[in-house]
């Protein structure tokens, strides 16, 4: 089957979204299947193609910075061709060329199928309002358009502005979650490293450093943390430097992490590549999510925590809630209450057997390979060529 996978950013660039993508786009070619990956040049020094582990990606140049999001005058050019070329499009939004895709899908017989992450809720602003509206448009055009639609989970699905509209072609399918084995010995250098204390608690957050993540709410609970366990940590996996329109964000919070930071209570470890991440969750006693909207739709580092033994702290949104009420490997705290995600870490810390949880049975359910079979199903059902 040729596959044509289409979405604004993809790997070097580091989210959920993206990352979701090249774990799928890899399940397929290690299924036997072709796959192009159509997405922007983002970064001009990137290559408009190449080869990454089996995926043809190809680039569209950008002219322009909207937000957060690109403009790329030949995207439909490209797609024209591409659409032609290939069995099905598989799309992933948030994404403002996705209904110009699925028209020429539509227009070329090909099924078109949506992978939709997240609503978008952009910072206030009249601009942001502006681009926020345009893009929940492109997204209907391209959910009226598209084929079928695909989910994380129905916790999401029936909680969203968006999804809510489309129940009659909507079918959730957990995420692709996997990691590279951490050796003893890295998992020990990764402590020796970033550790403060031989072995005090350790907290991780793993996200970009924006503010729908809730950075706030963990930073406001961590005087009662510390309260009860002084020497706990934080360790905070992922870009927190420059972040794309969190300018603002990140200079209101900075002093106050920077003091916690001098006493060795926060470190900033800035992205970690997939070998590192797998050395950073065996470090931790508990991760959490503590997002505080839409945008965090289920939050795949409680995932990767937990096929490593570790508990979760989410907030209580609808579908990040989903991995810890599925897996009983963590406690849900209040969206936005710095009190109760510290009652909920102290809860974790203090009974770690408890929320042990069936790992390998965990892995399993998130297995890319098993994924990729749930798309391909869908795929066949829809009148893809196999």
């Amino acid at each position: 089957m040729k596959i044509l996978t289409v979405l604004t950013y993809y790997r070097p660039h580091t989210s959920g979204l993206t990352i979701y993508a090249e774990r799928l786009a890899r399940a397929f070619v290690q299924r036997g299947h072709q796959v192009t990956v159509m997405t922007t040049q983002y970064d001009p020094s990137l290559p408009r193609e190449e080869i990454m582990d089996g995926v043809k990606v190809i680039r569209v140049p950008v002219v322009a910075r909207v937000s957060k999001g690109v403009l790329a005058p030949t995207f439909g050019f490209v797609a024209t061709k591409l659409v032609w070329q290939h069995d099905v499009v598989q799309l992933h939004l948030p994404q403002f060329d996705a209904p110009g895709v699925a028209f020429r899908a539509r227009l070329f017989g090909k099924p078109a199928v949506l992978t939709y992450h997240c609503d978008v809720q952009l910072p206030m602003g009249f601009f942001n309002r502006f681009v926020n509206f345009v893009l929940d448009f492109q997204n209907n055009m391209a959910g009226i358009l598209a084929n079928h639609i695909v989910t994380y989970t129905q916790d999401y699905a029936d909680h969203s502005p968006f999804l809510s509209r489309y129940a009659s072609k909507l079918t959730p399918i957990l995420p692709p979650v996997e990691l590279p084995v951490a050796t003893p010995e890295a998992v020990s250098a990764f402590a020796q490293t970033n550790l403060t204390h031989e072995r005090n608690p350790v907290i991780g957050m793993a996200a970009r450093f924006a503010s729908e993540k809730g950075v706030e709410v963990l930073l406001d609970a961590m005087p009662a943390i510390l309260k009860k366990y002084p020497k706990a940590q934080v360790l905070f996996a992922g870009t927190y430097q420059n972040v794309m329109g969190e300018q603002a964000y990140s200079d209101r919070l900075m002093p106050r992490i920077h003091d916690y930071e001098i006493q060795g209570r926060w470190k900033f470890l800035g992205n970690l590549d997939p070998a590192q991440m797998a050395a950073y969750y065996p470090n931790l006693d508990v991760i959490t999510v503590p997002s505080l909207n839409s945008t965090e739709a289920f939050g795949l580092v409680q995932i990767e925590a937990m096929i490593n033994g570790v508990p979760s702290v989410p907030s209580a949104l609808p579908g990040v809630r989903r991995p810890v009420k599925m897996h009983g490997m963590g406690v849900v705290s209040e969206i936005g209450n710095s009190e109760s995600l510290a009652n909920a870490i102290l809860e974790v810390l203090d009974n770690k057997e408890k929320y042990r949880g069936d790992v390998p049975a965990i892995k399993t359910a998130y297995n890319p390979d098993s994924v990729a079979q749930e798309y391909e199903k869908l795929f066949v059902k829809l009148g893809a060529k196999q």
